[in-house]
């Protein structure tokens, strides 16, 4: 009972990070009705800001994490504006096709300014366990769950209390009707993409610790955030979270009482969203959508 329990909270704090990852695709998702495959992409290069700022310019964390998570955003909004917007009322196939350009893009330029070597990222955080009633919790497990549950309060409280998170709301679920009501929906679509960025970057901060930093580090954790998000439902933010940790939690069990499966866990995930998209394509908390036939 004591390792189950250990595992499980090893789960939750990888599905606090796939959650935090899973929510920036749902918001692109809710405001523009594609997947962002530039999204794990954006993370990783904030996350190489980050350690830059730590390296060379020597500044604390926190101030580091800040500087590296606004810059992020500001570069999303900058994308948004000036190569996502001449398209958006395209063809979503020709979006989806943009994305997955800023995808290698961003990949290979990352891969020029700071090479293809993996390198380690510091954590403000140790690695050692903590006797907690007689479980092991890793103090960074505990301090990646405690950043995320924070990252999803902020969300809420940003959505449901402000009238900057109510006016993206109001321009990604009902466009015309806002730009009526004057929401300059256009600029709510840049924020919303500034925003994912923000939010994703910091599932790339928490993972990079845990992993070796790398221009390809982010690509196994978009698929677990997009089987998250898949599971969830790919339209709700809630779903994405609930999906996240309940991935993390499957997959931490995977490899402790399934070892010979441990090394297909990727594998399972891109299963888990193929049966998904079959048998239930709204995801546990997705909305469902009656067409006529």
């Amino acid at each position: 009972m004591r390792e189950l329990a250990e595992q499980v909270i090893a789960g939750i704090a990888a599905g606090g990070i796939y959650a935090s990852l899973a929510l920036a695709l749902v918001l692109i998702y809710r405001a523009m009705g594609l997947i962002n495959f530039a999204q794990g992409e954006f993370a990783m290069f904030t996350a190489f800001i980050c350690w830059a700022l730590l390296q060379g310019a020597q500044l604390p964390f926190a101030l580091a994490v800040a500087i590296a998570v606004g810059l992020g955003a500001a570069g999303a909004f900058a994308i948004e504006r000036l190569i996502v917007r001449p398209f958006e009322r395209g063809s979503p196939l020709v979006i989806i096709i943009v994305t997955l350009a800023l995808f290698e893009i961003v990949n290979s330029v990352a891969g020029f300014v700071w090479g293809y070597s993996p390198r380690s990222f510091p954590s403000p955080f140790p690695a050692r366990p903590v006797d907690i009633g007689g479980i092991l919790v890793s103090i960074q497990d505990a301090a990646v769950i405690g950043v995320s549950l924070l990252t999803l309060i902020l969300l809420y409280l940003l959505f449901n209390r402000t009238k900057l998170g109510l006016a993206m709301r109001a321009a990604a679920l009902y466009p015309e009707v806002s730009e009526l009501l004057g929401v300059r929906t256009g600029v709510m679509l840049g924020l919303g993409w500034g925003l994912a960025s923000a939010v994703g970057a910091i599932s790339g901060i928490l993972v990079a610790p845990r992993i070796l930093l790398e221009p390809n580090m982010m690509q196994g954790v978009i698929i677990y955030a997009f089987a998250a998000a898949v599971l969830g439902g790919i339209d709700s933010p809630l779903g994405a979270v609930v999906g996240g940790l309940m991935l993390g939690v499957l997959l931490a069990l995977i490899g402790a009482y399934l070892p010979a499966l441990a090394d297909l866990r990727l594998a399972l995930s891109l299963l888990l969203i193929v049966v998904l998209l079959v048998a239930r394509p709204s995801g546990l908390f997705g909305r469902h959508q009656a067409r006529r036939v």
